[in-house]
Formats: C-alpha cells, sequence, structure tokens
C-alpha cells in the first residue's frame, strides 16, 4: 500500500483527499505547512506528497523546491494541488520540480490517474 504525505493548511480540504486516496487503498499522513510537510517527508519517506500551495510561512512552491533539491528527498515525487490556475503558477510549480499539477476542487478520477501514472513510472 503506497503512503502519500498531505500538505495542507486547510483541515477540510486535506480532509476531502484523504478522503478520496484512503477509499482508492492508501495510506495517508499529513502535515498542515510547508515546513512541517518537509520535515514528515524526511522522517516518513512517502510514495508521493501532494502539495497546496497557498500557507501561512513556507508556501508550496517553497517547499517543493527543498524537497527535490533535497537528496534526501529528491526521489519522492511532489504533485502541486492549489487553488491558483494560472498558467504561470502551473508552469512555475513544475520548475519548482513538481511532477504534475492540478488545481482544486480536485475529481477523484483525475487525482487517481495522476498518482497512479507517478507512481508506476517511479
Amino acid at each position: 500500500m503506497a503512503q502519500i504525505l498531505i500538505v495542507d493548511d486547510s483541515p477540510t480540504e486535506a480532509h476531502i483527499l484523504k478522503g478520496m486516496l484512503e477509499k482508492n487503498g492508501f495510506e495517508i499522513e499529513t502535515a498542515e505547512n510547508g515546513t512541517e510537510g518537509i520535515e514528515r517527508a524526511k522522517e516518513l519517506k512517502p510514495d508521493l506528497i501532494l502539495m497546496d500551495v497557498v500557507m501561512p510561512g513556507l508556501n508550496g512552491f517553497q517547499a517543493t523546491r527543498q524537497l527535490t533539491k533535497n537528496t534526501e528527498t529528491a526521489d519522492i515525487p511532489v504533485i502541486i494541488v492549489t487553488t491558483k490556475d494560472q498558467e504561470t503558477d502551473r508552469v512555475w510549480g513544475l520548475r519548482q520540480g513538481a511532477k504534475d499539477f492540478l488545481t482544486k476542487p480536485v475529481a477523484e478520477k483525475t487525482l487517481m490517474e495522476k498518482i497512479n501514472a507517478i507512481l508506476a513510472a517511479a
């Protein structure tokens, strides 16, 4: 069973994502901000990270960049899941090292397709 770390400061968003993922057989851990997300990623070594962007302190772009540049966590794929829907946000997120970029609200089918494709390629 693959483990996924959800990094999101919204309890509601984290709960929705967690529900979708658990229903599809994933083990879920959560973090409430970018700094905690990096710490949890180093500690847990999850198979994949779902990263929000707009969070207090370290935002999702900064956290993704730190994760993908750190040798301890560089091999953990990150999918950015955010309300930011501009093409520039998508391009910037991918340039930080994210493997994919999804806009909230996320359809369960789309989320599962993206996660399964990335995990299959890993």
